[in-house]
């Protein structure tokens, strides 16, 4: 009889709600149950995520240190030629220079010796200059000024631009030869002999 006691509306609502809290109870477990798979899920999507973004910063932090030190290598690379292309072009350009002088100089003395030795050999002389040339390079010794045959202008002159033809030359092959020099990394990887 007691149960049937409970059985009035009150008790009847009383049982109701209490299954209707059991089956919430149930379908609350069930979606707990099912959220934390997902959670679990969710979590490890995450962590791939973080751990992906992580090697991916460190990949490009490795190819921005492999890139620096190519960079690096390759201005030493780059500075290197140019520094042998100066100290060739220096070198080709003084013994070429040295080789003008050195002409030059022997040809001054071969005229020297040529001219003593006309005189003092009896042959023809040649015509002497006029008094008044003679007097302006009296005057000009007088005046400290230095004084010069106008062979000896002649040949300091074709000396000077002798000198002046070889640095030209020299500039140009300097030139030429920085211009080859090539900056460009992936270019010297491409010329590597066979």
């Amino acid at each position: 009889m007691s149960f049937l006691r409970l059985l009035n509306p009150q008790g009847i609502a009383g049982i109701a709600a209490s299954l209707c809290l059991a089956v919430l109870l149930v379908i609350q477990k069930a979606e707990t149950h099912h959220w934390k798979r997902h959670g679990a899920r969710f979590e490890q999507l995450y962590r791939d995520e973080q751990s992906a973004f992580a090697a991916t910063v460190a990949n490009y932090r490795a190819a921005a240190d492999a890139a620096r030190i190519a960079d690096k290598a390759n201005a030493e690379r780059v500075a290197s030629e140019q520094r042998a292309i100066n100290e060739r072009t220096s070198n080709a350009y003084e013994a070429r220079l040295a080789d003008a002088r050195a002409r030059a100089e022997q040809l001054r003395r071969e005229a020297a010796a040529g001219a003593t030795g006309s005189r003092a050999g009896g042959a023809a002389s040649m015509p002497g200059l006029p008094a008044a040339a003679g007097g302006a390079a009296q005057a000009a010794r007088q005046d400290r000024l230095p004084v010069a045959t106008p062979a000896e202008l002649g040949a300091a002159d074709a000396l000077t631009a002798t000198e002046q033809a070889i640095q030209l030359d020299e500039l140009i092959k300097w030139v030429r030869a920085q211009a080859k020099v090539d900056n460009n990394p992936k270019a010297v990887a491409s010329r590597q002999p066979d």
